[in-house]
């Protein structure tokens, strides 16, 4: 017999007297390989790499040098910085508790429609599809002064005052984040739907027949039984708010960050550092910040849901 031979049936005895848990555990450990391949290289490394870039001074012209902790320094100094990391949790405070208040809503009494439910689940849900360069340009539109803008237009014929939206250091924000709420319902409706049909309708007949009304079936039974699903859209939509960059980028290519930098987030900071500046150091030190503001916020929102 041939060494190739022996090995090919010592393989094969090895593996016929494995269990059929070890067998199972080998196969599940061999699908597992690609993905784990693929987080490791495409997800760790880089990340274990902006940890290290953080502490360099390097730009595209000089290479790396290891300066410490000079980049986070300079960050803390920085008044941008600060005024940016208020931008980006106004982005959070204000944008999270709307969207999913608003999609909860229309997910609520859309459950309850059957006529062409479909069809309006999808119309609810295209705007999740959208490029949000396409997007951000139709709502940068609507904002313009008359008689382009369509909201300014529609203000006038009741009276009101134009109003500034992009251009003015209070309104740009919230001008910003109303496209960003919009696109973003479509996704948070489809996963309220699922969680409103995962409830068990027993619960719903069982509390009509002790008499309880709409309202007290949802305090009692529709929001309590949707935790699980509450809990990944807080920390979903959280973290999505937080990384906030198409709309604003897109709605003022003229001015990114609008006036006085009053719309600039952490994302656009870190990418106008990196490709404008060039000082990948100090771009990577930013995006070590955020990824910690990332962790910490989305582990204690799990830790509040979850004691709630």
């Amino acid at each position: 017999m041939s060494v190739v031979a022996h090995r090919e049936a010592a393989a094969g005895g090895l593996w016929s007297r494995m269990s059929l848990g070890q067998k199972q555990l080998i196969w599940a450990w061999g699908f597992l390989a690609v993905p784990l391949l693929f987080y490791v290289v495409i997800r760790f490394w880089p990340t274990f790499q902006a940890f290290y870039l953080s502490v360099t001074d390097w730009s595209i012209t000089r290479p790396a040098s290891f300066v410490g902790f000079e980049n986070y320094k300079r960050l803390f100094a920085d008044p941008l910085f600060w005024q940016v990391f208020r931008n980006t949790f106004l982005y959070l405070i204000i944008g999270t508790p709307i969207s999913l208040l608003i999609s909860f809503v229309v997910a609520y009494y859309l459950d309850r429609v059957r006529f062409m439910h479909s069809f309006i689940r999808a119309l609810y849900f295209l705007p999740f599809l959208t490029t949000a360069a396409a997007m951000a340009w139709v709502w940068r539109w609507f904002y313009q002064p008359v008689p382009i803008g369509v909201i300014n237009d529609v203000l006038a014929s009741f009276g009101i005052p134009q109003q500034p939206f992009l251009r003015s250091t209070t309104q740009a924000l919230p001008a910003v984040l109303a496209p960003a709420i919009w696109a973003g319902l479509g996704f948070q409706i489809i996963i309220f739907l699922a969680g409103l049909r995962a409830i068990p309708s027993t619960y719903y007949e069982a509390a009509r027949i002790d008499g309880l009304s709409e309202g007290a079936i949802l305090r009692k039974i529709t929001i309590p039984l949707l935790k699980p699903t509450l809990v990944f859209l807080v920390v979903f939509s959280s973290i999505g708010f937080l990384r906030i960059f198409d709309q604003v980028y897109n709605i003022n290519t003229n001015d990114p960050g609008g006036p006085l930098n009053s719309t600039k987030p952490l994302v656009l900071m870190i990418y106008q550092t990196a490709f404008s500046s060039y000082e990948m150091g100090y771009a990577a030190a930013q995006t070590v910040v955020l990824f910690l503001i990332l962790l910490v916020i989305s582990l204690v929102q799990l830790r509040i849901m979850r004691d709630r």
